[in-house]
């Protein structure tokens, strides 16, 4: 089951690269990443690796890695193999760690 936060979350989509920032945006997906308590199951964390953008986003990005990193299924393969992003390269990295 996903919570429902983390479906709004991905309903608003990946996040748009910093200069790019829309202040209302910015602040409902901080807002809903606030209420996100660790750890993720399998299928949230799924789910929020679908969020990464080009860049930090103001560091909203690393705020998903680390949730994704605490679910207790972590590592999650399907997620690993979703391209070149650059969040999904440091989370496979870490993975490996």
């Amino acid at each position: 089951m996903i919570r429902t936060e983390i479906e709004e979350l991905v309903r608003l989509g990946s996040f748009p690269r910093s200069e790019d920032v829309q202040p209302v945006l910015i602040e409902r997906q901080q807002k809903l990443l606030g209420t996100i308590l660790p750890p993720v199951s399998a299928e949230e964390a799924k789910e929020l690796a679908t969020l990464f953008g080009a860049d930090d986003y103001f560091g909203l990005a690393w705020t998903v890695l680390h949730l994704i990193e605490s679910g207790p299924q972590w590592p999650l393969t399907e997620c690993l193999a979703k391209g070149s992003n650059e969040w999904i390269i440091k989370l496979s990295k870490r993975s490996k760690d």
